[in-house]
């Protein structure tokens, strides 16, 4: 098979060679007083040729997909790997919103729920290779899984590219409203008083470890009760089919405001402006527990990098508006928005963190 540079290099010898008899046939065979026409033919004729070959040797140095259109060129898949109503679901839904006012395409809410984001992420990897499918995560699909399983049928680091990174919000420590227990420290000395006794919901592998890593410090056990997100968790906590679970603020504040779920802390390191009579896990006595969720935006690893680059510009542009910046007070988020190399280095820093959370908690791997 010939490479790129011999096809080109076939192509200007050929196209050589035909300017050459073309110009000897005109020289010797034309009749009189066409010599001048058949001269400016040759010389359009070659100039013709000449941008042919330029353009030819362009399209190899730029590639196949240099020639698509502008992007976007249609509507985009925004793949959310958790339930509507969650966190990760209402901040996505919001960037998607402004994406769309400001790419001109419709962006499509898509949600690909169960297995800790796994089928998000490889459905966004299955994807055409062109930007038009966006995988808006929280930690877990992207770093959590790396830590906690032992095999995954994807790669986040090879097979996903980093686009932004956008914000990140506090867990809650929750317990049914008709809870016996006040405080944290009353939830983690029953759970090491009766090990296993007590129940915890996790909607992700993020949650589990985040909850594990508190009982290890708490010398405590309970049973992992495991959800295909974090809203049907706090639905099942609300009914008391569970004693307690950690989850996104922003995703448990309706079930709070409704009497639902008792807040007992916060992971934030300071407490939130909306709960100012909330101490913080590091207040409750865990001056080393201080997880968070995180929000970013991944792509296939195969995209091209002036489509990733053009999504990195508009979704930091977005975050830097004072409608971002309201969105998020109002949820309780906090903007933490970082470029692609950044996103990099942040994922590759929680996977790392995550991993020494797992072994210092004696966590089994799965």
């Amino acid at each position: 098979m010939k490479t790129q540079d011999a096809v080109n290099a076939g192509n200007a010898e050929n196209a050589g060679n035909a300017i050459n008899r073309t110009n000897a046939t005109n020289a010797t065979g034309a009749p009189s007083g066409m010599n001048s026409a058949v001269g400016t033919g040759a010389r359009i004729q070659r100039r013709r040729v000449t941008f042919a070959l330029a353009g030819t040797a362009l399209a190899g140095i730029l590639g196949p997909g240099s020639a698509r259109a502008e992007y976007p060129e249609q509507a985009i898949k925004l793949v959310i790997p958790y339930p509507p109503g969650t966190g990760t679901d209402v901040l996505a839904r919001f960037i998607g919103r402004k994406l769309e006012e400001r790419l001109g395409k419709p962006v499509v809410p898509e949600q690909r729920v169960g297995s800790s984001g796994m089928i998000a992420a490889q459905a966004v990897i299955g994807a055409p290779a062109d930007g038009h499918t966006l995988f808006f995560v929280a930690n877990a699909p992207v770093a959590t899984n790396v830590a906690l399983f032992q095999k995954l049928a994807y790669d986040p680091v090879k097979d996903l590219a980093p686009v932004a990174r956008l914000a990140l919000g506090s867990f809650g420590l929750l317990v049914p409203a008709a809870s016996k227990y006040r405080t944290a420290q009353e939830l983690m000395a029953a759970a090491a008083a009766n090990p296993g006794k007590l129940s915890y919901g996790a909607g992700s592998a993020t949650y589990q470890i985040a909850t594990e890593w508190l009982l290890s410090l708490a010398s405590a056990r309970a049973n992992h009760v495991p959800y295909k997100g974090a809203a049907p968790v706090l639905t099942d906590l609300a009914g008391g089919h569970i004693d307690f679970a950690l989850a996104e603020y922003g995703g448990a504040q309706a079930f709070i405001r409704a009497g639902k779920l008792r807040l007992l802390a916060v992971t934030a390191d300071r407490r939130l402006a909306a709960e100012p009579n909330v101490p913080t896990m590091i207040e409750s006595g865990y001056p080393d527990y201080a997880p968070v969720a995180w929000w970013a935006v991944f792509v296939a690893a195969r995209v091209p990098q002036p489509v990733i680059d053009r999504l990195e510009r508009t979704l930091l542009d977005i975050m830097a508006t004072d409608e971002a910046q309201q969105f998020l007070a109002r949820n309780n988020l906090v903007a933490f928005p970082a470029d692609a190399k950044t996103l990099r280095r942040y994922q590759l820093d929680d996977i790392e963190r995550e991993t020494r959370v797992i072994e210092a908690a004696k966590i089994p791997r799965q």
